[in-house]
């Protein structure tokens, strides 16, 4: 995290420092050349020459983890704002911090108080492999505050949203033609810095051979201070950067002092040096003099701090060194691994001597440290590195170490691998007998309960196991859906942990409730999760108590009861208010259920505030899920503003962003997709919806799948308009009515009155005036005291007709007059379009500019971050709106329109 010091004698390069300057201008700087071009020497000089703060950061493999990645640029920053990033520090410690993107929306907003302009340099980048981490900055870049800007140096190009950036000219990039040393820069390295006396065609038909490869000329000058015959030299010197670096280097070792070539080699495992840690590897007590000799010999050593305590290789010399000891001492090469582990375990770095000693394949060695790292990386998220550790390991370790196999279990179930997670709970499962009257109260107890022996090094978790297989078993069973399995191990915990572990028995308690939830008990599910969020409360989880208020809103909502919805919503929201900075996590998704809640009763400018309000807050005060929830609850505004395409773009977005989780999905975006189709008369896109979901009104009703079961229910009705005598009309009725005897049993007057809507509906098709409007004076009976508003609404005029009725007949007069003058309302209201008569949505609108890049259907896919069917549908529809057959006529006519 500290600049690189320049050296006096540093080769001047005004044309590239003005290049880099003139792109303050912009967003980010890309300088992407292959190893040996002077990347991190150029930013060095760069940054030196200009009038404005500098945080760096020197990235390494082990940024790949996104919460270490956040962590280490968090405390770059800190290195010119002591106080920046604060904010997301407080959450990552939190035991369920939000996702990365949203802990960077965070430090971007506490970015964007810093008065003064400054610039952010991530150096070798190309290490970061992790697209979580590639994402999460694509996100950091369009959203950098103005007085900042990025700089990415790089061997390749970071797979970040480049083409959009470079169009709109936020991109300035320098690669390796533009690095390569001219002839004069050529000259100034070898006389000035190498201190070596060349001719003038001496120097140029070096720089010609290297084609103005820095290090090839470093590595060349190297040798030459001990050659006799330069020009012979220069003349048999040829050979691409590879194989001058395998010569090279090998030449360049020979020449070296004995004492001076093995500490080069044994210390090139290293990714960093310092003078103790050299002298721990090899075995020697000169280090620190070794390291200043060699940066003084410029033999490509790197300060990393101002103090000279700490060092690299440059990597490219590291790498050959790396093939240079394989080759010739390759027994050694463990040995070596193994001191470096065991030294940075002495100093309390325990990532890093966990790598050393998979990379010595010490693999006893790593797993005990792994076993001990696991509580801390647990509650720091660090899931990604710990599932990389766990993944190195042979399998047969795990067999005899419950303790660490469970934490295994755990890191799978993090990422997702919902199916590796039971293996590995089995493995630990085979050691313990978990029933409630043999749960060990100690280590020493616990022994009496093995059935062979076995390695345990985190004796506190051995203890605690029966409860972490329990709880870990009953989150994947929520999580695939499991109903019965999650209520079976979450009672388990509770038979296992004492009453005043409120840490286990919380989550335990909340994943019943959510199981009832799944199961469509909707008021067993409030009271027995209301009473799991307690628990976690007192726990001290208050950021979950929140964010677990949420789903008991929804729960509500599903009940029909919506105001007692919004007061839970407001009750929460007065709670995380009070809490003070930083806003919890959570928050966001509030104000989120609260749009809903508001644009069901026809408040669509106070449901449009809300939503506005959320995206104020940030990500980083959102669940996961929060992305998606919005964008679906954007798109209800939008439908009901009788913008339809611009609710089907979002509502494309809300499927993309939408993370399964614990939480049952109950209202599914494809399903919302479909009612839009059925809006716009689509019904074959529909039926082939109902199609690859396997629905039938055969089907038995399932809560899980209500709303999808009224989706096709409404699709069905769609398709006999106007055929009366239809027999899916009459089978969709009898299907009408099985769904509502379900939904009555289980309390759902949510979903009870949505099915009272389309039986009025079906009966008016018919003709049945008479039932149709008995029909919706239940319907409105059970709405008006909730004050539901656009389940009728959104009908359209079908609706107008029965309300009408409804008034003749003295059916609930005020509320009916009410839901007439919001039907007269929606059909006044006419969306604002632009000058096609088909207006084209934001993400065709990105779409058609990245058609004026060169960039290929995959390649806008991979911009925008979408699948390539969603491009060919976009561009089909580009064409269509416009009235263009390809991407040259769409620009033009584009260009006329204006549009760009």
């Amino acid at each position: 995290m500290y600049l690189p010091r320049l050296r006096s004698n540093v080769v001047s390069r005004p044309r590239l420092i003005e290049r880099l300057t003139e792109g303050l201008n912009g967003k980010l700087t890309i300088i992407s050349a292959s190893a040996g071009f002077g990347k991190t020497t150029l930013v060095s000089q760069w940054v030196a020459s200009i009038e404005r703060s500098v945080a760096w950061l020197s990235l390494d493999e082990g940024e790949n983890d996104p919460i270490r990645f956040l962590m280490y640029l968090v405390s770059a920053v800190q290195k010119i704002a002591a106080t920046s990033g604060e904010g997301v520090l407080h959450a990552l410690q939190a035991s369920q911090p939000p996702a990365l993107e949203a802990l960077l929306a965070t430090l971007l907003n506490e970015l964007a108080i810093i008065n003064e302009p400054f610039v952010l340099v991530l150096d070798d980048y190309h290490v970061i492999e992790a697209l979580a981490v590639d994402q999460a900055l694509a996100y950091f870049v369009e959203h950098l505050p103005p007085q900042m800007h990025l700089v990415i140096a790089s061997r390749e190009d970071p797979r970040l949203p480049l083409a959009r950036l470079r169009a709109r000219g936020h991109l300035t990039e320098l690669r390796a033609t533009d690095l390569q040393f001219t002839t004069s820069e050529a000259a100034d390295f070898l006389t000035q810095v190498m201190g070596l006396q060349l001719s003038a065609a001496d120097i140029a038909r070096l720089s010609d051979r290297t084609e103005g490869w820095i290090t090839g000329l470093q590595l060349a000058a190297l040798f030459m201070q001990g050659h006799h015959d330069i020009p012979g030299f220069i003349q048999a010197f040829a050979g691409d950067h590879r194989y001058i670096v395998d010569y090279l280097v090998e030449e360049v070792l020979q020449q070296q002092p004995a004492p001076v070539r093995s500490f080069l080699l044994q210390t090139s495992i290293l990714d960093r040096l310092s003078g103790s840690l050299c002298d721990a590897v090899t075995g020697q007590e000169e280090g620190n003099a070794q390291l200043e000799a060699l940066e003084r010999g410029n033999f490509f050593v790197v300060p990393l701090d101002d103090k000279r305590h700490w060092y690299r290789y440059h990597h490219l010399f590291a790498e050959a060194l790396s093939a240079r000891l394989m080759a010739e001492q390759p027994n050694q090469v463990s040995a070596l691994h193994r001191r470096a582990s065991e030294w940075y375990e002495q100093h309390r770095s325990v990532a890093e001597a966990i790598c050393h000693a998979l990379s010595a394949e010490d693999f006893e060695r790593a797993a005990d440290l792994i076993e001990l790292a696991v509580p801390a990386m647990r509650r720091s998220r660090q899931d990604a590195m710990l599932l990389g550790w766990f993944k190195a390991l042979p399998e047969e370790l795990f067999h005899f170490r419950p303790v660490l196999s469970v934490g295994y279990a755990y890191a799978l179930l993090s990422g997702g691998d919902l199916e590796g997670v039971e293996a590995r709970l089995s493995d630990a499962e085979r050691w313990l007998n978990t029933t409630a009257e043999t749960r060990p109260e100690s280590f020493d107890d616990a022994q009496d309960i093995l059935r062979r022996r076995i390695v345990v090094v985190d004796e506190e978790e051995f203890c605690r196991l029966p409860g972490a297989i329990a709880i870990y078993r009953a989150a994947r069973a929520q999580a695939l859906g499991d109903v019965a399995g999650t209520m079976k191990y979450a009672r388990r915990v509770l038979g296992l942990v004492p009453e005043d572990d409120h840490l286990l028995r919380g989550p335990a308690v909340a994943l019943m409730g959510l199981a009832s939830w799944a199961s469509g008990d909707l008021e067993a599910a409030h009271r027995t999760f209301a009473d799991g969020i307690t628990s976690v409360q007192m726990a001290g989880n208050i950021s979950d108590a929140i964010s677990g208020t949420i789903a008991l809103a929804d729960i509500r909502t599903a009940q029909g009861r919506l105001r007692e919805a919004m007061r839970t919503y407001e009750h929460a929201l007065q709670e995380a208010t009070a809490q003070g900075e930083p806003v919890l996590r959570g928050m966001a998704d509030l104000y989120v259920g609260m749009s809903e809640l508001h644009r069901e009763q026809n408040d669509l400018d106070a449901a449009t505030q809300l939503l506005l309000r959320s995206k104020e807050l940030g990500e980083r005060t959102g669940l996961p899920q929060n992305r998606s929830r919005w964008c679906v609850a954007q798109a209800r505004i939008r439908e009901a503003e009788g913008d339809l395409d611009g609710a089907l773009d979002l509502l494309h977005e809300a499927g993309q962003l939408y993370m399964r989780n614990f939480f049952p999905n109950v209202r599914p975006v494809a399903a919302l997709v479909t009612r839009i189709w059925v809006a716009q008369g689509k019904l074959g896109e529909a039926l082939g919806w109902a199609r690859e979901q396997s629905l039938s009104i055969e089907d038995a009703p399932c809560y899980l799948r209500e709303f999808e079961h009224l989706t096709l229910a409404r699709v069905l009705l769609a398709r006999s308009q106007g055929e009366r005598a239809d027999r899916s009309m009459l089978e969709g009725m009898k299907f009408l009515e099985r769904l509502l005897k379900a939904a009555l049993i289980g309390e759902r007057t949510g979903s009870v009155i949505e099915i009272l809507v389309l039986q009025a509906l079906a009966h008016q098709m018919q003709g049945d005036i008479h039932a149709a409007l008995m029909a919706l004076r239940q319907a409105l009976s059970l709405a008006e005291p909730e004050g539901y508003v656009r389940m009728f609404v959104d009908v359209g005029s079908p609706m107008t007709a029965l309300l009408e009725g409804a008034a003749k007949h003295g059916i609930a007069p005020n509320y009916v007059r009410q839901l007439l003058k919001a039907l007269d309302s929606a059909k006044a209201r006419t969306p604002v379009k632009q000058v096609l008569i088909e207006p084209l949505t934001e993400r065709e609108l990105e779409v058609l500019r990245l058609f004026r890049t060169d960039l290929n259907g995959p390649q806008i896919a991979g911009e925008l971050i979408i699948s390539l069917n969603t491009v060919r549908t976009h561009t089909k529809n580009i064409f269509s709106k416009l009235g263009v057959n390809n991407r040259r006529a769409a620009i033009r006519r584009a260009k006329e329109l204006d549009l760009f």
